[in-house]
C-alpha cells in the first residue's frame, strides 16, 4: 500500500508542474489567436494599460475552458512520454502495476479539473464575456489616435480632410498643408493652405488646436448667394491663424446592456430564456397567422362540418349541406363574373393601372412574407444559440477527461517526451477535434441538425478513441508497434529483407567447416529437387489455391537449414566466407503458397472473385521469385561448399 501511495504521489509530481506549463503556453495561444480577431479594433486608438490589462484580463477568463483541454492533452503526452522513455512505465509495469492503476490519480484530478471547468463556464465567463462585450463596445466607440501620415489625406478627424506633405517628428512642425474643412457641409467647404502647421491636443483631450502659419483660406458663401448659378466666395490671407477642433480623446466605459446575449447566461438563465423565446415564437407566429388571413391575397379555406354521432343527425346535416351546396350553386350562377371581359372593355391606361395595382399588391405581400420569414428565423436563430451554449459548457468540460483519456495512453505507446513528437500529436489532434466542433456547430447553428448533436459530435467521435487507446496501451496490444506493421507492408509488397554480415570482434567457437559443407550439399540438392517437382514458373490453379489446402514444409525445412548455416558461418574469420554468405538470399516461406493459413479465409476470397484475382497474381510474382532465389543459393551453396572443405584441409 505504501509502495502504491507513492507512486501516486511521484506520478501526480510530474504531471502538475508539467500541467501548468502547457496550460499558460496554450492560454497564451489562443489569446494570441483572440486577440488577432480584435487587433483592428484596439491599434491606433492610443488606449490606457489598465484599459488592456483589463481586455485581456476578460478576455482570458472566458478562453480557460478552451485552453484547458489542450493543456490537458500536451501535458499527459508528454509526461507519459518522459516515463516511457525513462523505462519508468516498463518498471512499474514489471511490478505488477497496470497502466490504468497507474493513470488512477490523476484520472481523479481530472475529474476535478472537469467539474471547475464547467463552474468556469457556467459562472465565471459569462460575467466575463458580458464586460468584454461591453469593453470591446467602448473601444469601438472611442476616436482613433491622432497620427497624421505623409503625402496622404487623413479623415481622423471628424468633418475634416488633412494632407501633409512632410512632418518633422521631432518638433511635430507640418509643412505644405492642405485643409479641406467640411464641417458646414460639402457644398460649404473652407479649403486652407498653409506653409506650416502644428496640430496639439488641449489639457482636458477634448480639443484640437490647429496652428496655421503663412497661408490663404478660401470659403464659399453659397448660403448668402440669390441665385444658384452665382455663388461668391470668401478668400483670406493670414500670416497665422488659430483652429480650436472638438475632438474627444477620453476613454468611457459604456453603459451598453449585453445581458441578452446568450454567451452572457448561465444555464439556468439560458433555460429560462429558452422558454421565453418559446411564447415569443408562439405568440408571433400566431399574429402572423391572423395577419396574412386579414392581408390582399388572402383565400378563404372553408372547413368540413363537424362530426355527427348518431345517425340521425348524419341524414339531417346531409340534408342540410345538400340543400346549401344547391343554393350555393345558384348564387353563384347568378353572379358569375367574366374576369377578362371585363379586363377587355378596359382601355389600355386602366388596364395598365389595374396590372401596377395588382403587381404592386402582389410585391407588398412579398416583402411582407420575407420579412416575417426573417423575424422568424431570427428567434429560431437565437432559440438555437442558446441551446448551443447550455451543451458546449458540458462538452467542453468533459473534454478534459476525453483528452486526457487519448493523450495519457497515446503518449505511453510513442515513449518520446519533450517538445517534440508530442507537440505534434497534440497539434493534429486538437485540430482534429477542432474541426468537428466548428462543423457541428456550424450546422447546428444554421438548423441543419439538432443543437445537442451537434455539439456532442466531437465528443461521440473522439470518446471512442481514447477508451480503444486505454484499453491497447493497458494490455501492451502490438497494433501500435510500428515494427508489426512495418513487417506486415514488406511482407505485402513483397520487400526483401537483405543480409549484412560482417566480421565479428570476438569469436567463441570456430565453425566446423566440414559439417558445413555437407549441409550446403544437401541443401543445394533439396533446392534443386523442389525447383524441379514444383514447377514454380507456372501459374497457379484457382481451384487449388483457395478450394484445397495444400501446405508447404519443405520449403520451410530448406529455410531452417539455410539460417542455421549461415548462422554457424558468420563466426567465420575467413573474409570469403563472410562475403559470400551475403549472397545467400532470405527465403519466404508462404508468399508463394495460399494466401491465408485458414482454409474459411481462403474460401471467402476466393469467392470475392476480384480479392482472388489479385491474390493469385500476387502468388504467381512469389513463385517466380522464389524459384530465382533457390537457384541463387544452389550457385552460392556449390561455391560456399568448395570453400569450406578448403578452408578444412
Amino acid at each position: 500500500m505504501g509502495l502504491i501511495k507513492k507512486l501516486d504521489i511521484y506520478v501526480l509530481k510530474n504531471f502538475i508542474p508539467m500541467l501548468l506549463g502547457t496550460f499558460v503556453i496554450s492560454l497564451f495561444v489562443v489569446m494570441m489567436q483572440f486577440l488577432w480577431k480584435y487587433v483592428d479594433d484596439l491599434v491606433g486608438k492610443g488606449l490606457e494599460l489598465t484599459v488592456l490589462a483589463q481586455f485581456f484580463f476578460y478576455a482570458s477568463e472566458t478562453l480557460i475552458s478552451l485552453a484547458l483541454p489542450i493543456a490537458i492533452l500536451l501535458a499527459s503526452l508528454i509526461s507519459f512520454g518522459n516515463m516511457g522513455e525513462r523505462l519508468e512505465l516498463l518498471a512499474i509495469k514489471a511490478a505488477g502495476i497496470s497502466l490504468v492503476r497507474t493513470m488512477r490519480p490523476l484520472a481523479i484530478l481530472m475529474v476535478i479539473l472537469t467539474v471547475w471547468s464547467y463552474h468556469v463556464q457556467n459562472v465565471v465567463a459569462p460575467n466575463a464575456q458580458k464586460q468584454l462585450m461591453s469593453l470591446l463596445f467602448s473601444i469601438r466607440q472611442k476616436s482613433p489616435e491622432l497620427d497624421i501620415p505623409e503625402g496622404v489625406f487623413y479623415d481622423g478627424v471628424q468633418g475634416m480632410n488633412l494632407y501633409v506633405n512632410h512632418k518633422n517628428k521631432e518638433t511635430g512642425m507640418l509643412y505644405n498643408c492642405i485643409i479641406y474643412n467640411m464641417r458646414d457641409g460639402v457644398n460649404n467647404a473652407h479649403i486652407i493652405l498653409s506653409d506650416s502647421g502644428k496640430l496639439e491636443t488641449s489639457a482636458d483631450k477634448q480639443h484640437l488646436l490647429l496652428h496655421l502659419y503663412n497661408g490663404e483660406q478660401f470659403e464659399n458663401l453659397r448660403n448668402n448667394a440669390l441665385q444658384t448659378n452665382n455663388v461668391p466666395y470668401r478668400r483670406e490671407t493670414f500670416v497665422e491663424k488659430h483652429f480650436i477642433i472638438d475632438f474627444d480623446q477620453n476613454f468611457e466605459m459604456s453603459d451598453a446592456d449585453f445581458s441578452n446575449s446568450a454567451r452572457t447566461k448561465s444555464i439556468d438563465k439560458l433555460e429560462t430564456g429558452i422558454d421565453s423565446l418559446n411564447q415569443l415564437i408562439d405568440s408571433t407566429s400566431h399574429a402572423f397567422a391572423n395577419d396574412m388571413q386579414r392581408g390582399t391575397l388572402y383565400v378563404p379555406n372553408y372547413s368540413p362540418a363537424p362530426k355527427v354521432q348518431n345517425e340521425l343527425h348524419k341524414q339531417e346535416a346531409a340534408k342540410a349541406a345538400k340543400a346549401k351546396a344547391l343554393k350555393k350553386e345558384e348564387d353563384a350562377k347568378k353572379e358569375v363574373v367574366n374576369i377578362d371581359t371585363l379586363f377587355s372593355h378596359l382601355t389600355n391606361m386602366q388596364r395598365m393601372n389595374v396590372v401596377q395595382r395588382a403587381l404592386q399588391k402582389v410585391n407588398l405581400a412579398n416583402l411582407d412574407m420575407e420579412f416575417k420569414v426573417e423575424v422568424m428565423y431570427q428567434y429560431g436563430r437565437e432559440q438555437r444559440m442558446h441551446k448551443i451554449q447550455i451543451w458546449q459548457k458540458i462538452t467542453l468540460a468533459l473534454a478534459c477527461l476525453v483528452f486526457f483519456f487519448i493523450g495519457a495512453p497515446l503518449g505511453a505507446i510513442i515513449r518520446k517526451g519533450g517538445l517534440g513528437m508530442p507537440v505534434v500529436v497534440a497539434v493534429i489532434i486538437f485540430i482534429f477535434y477542432y474541426i468537428i466542433n466548428t462543423l457541428g456547430y456550424n450546422l447546428a447553428y444554421a438548423g441543419t441538425i439538432p443543437p445537442v448533436v451537434g455539439m456532442w459530435v466531437s465528443t461521440l467521435v473522439l470518446a471512442p478513441i481514447g477508451a480503444f487507446l486505454t484499453i491497447k496501451s493497458n494490455n501492451d496490444s502490438v497494433v501500435f508497434n510500428m515494427d508489426a506493421y512495418r513487417n506486415f507492408f514488406r511482407k505485402l509488397w513483397g520487400i526483401r529483407t537483405k543480409r549484412h554480415i560482417t566480421r565479428k570482434e570476438v569469436i567463441i567457437n570456430d565453425p566446423n567447416y566440414g559439417e558445413m559443407a555437407t549441409l550446403l550439399d544437401r541443401i543445394v540438392e533439396d533446392c534443386k529437387v523442389y525447383r524441379k517437382t514444383k514447377h514454380l514458373g507456372r501459374f497457379p490453379n484457382y481451384m487449388h489455391v483457395y478450394f484445397r489446402q495444400e501446405r508447404d514444409e519443405s520449403i520451410q525445412e530448406i529455410s531452417d537449414r539455410l539460417e542455421y548455416c549461415v548462422d554457424a558461418l558468420s563466426n567465420s574469420k575467413d573474409r570469403i566466407v563472410l562475403r559470400d554468405l551475403n549472397a545467400f538470399p532470405v527465403l519466404d516461406t508462404h508468399s508463394h503458397t495460399a494466401p491465408f493459413q485458414r482454409k474459411n479465409w481462403n474460401i471467402v476470397a476466393g469467392v470475392l472473385f476480384p480479392v482472388g484475382v489479385f491474390l493469385i497474381f500476387r502468388m504467381a510474382r512469389f513463385r517466380r521469385r522464389l524459384s530465382k532465389d533457390l537457384k541463387q543459393i544452389i550457385k552460392s551453396g556449390e561455391k560456399m561448399a568448395v570453400r569450406c572443405r578448403e578452408l578444412q584441409s
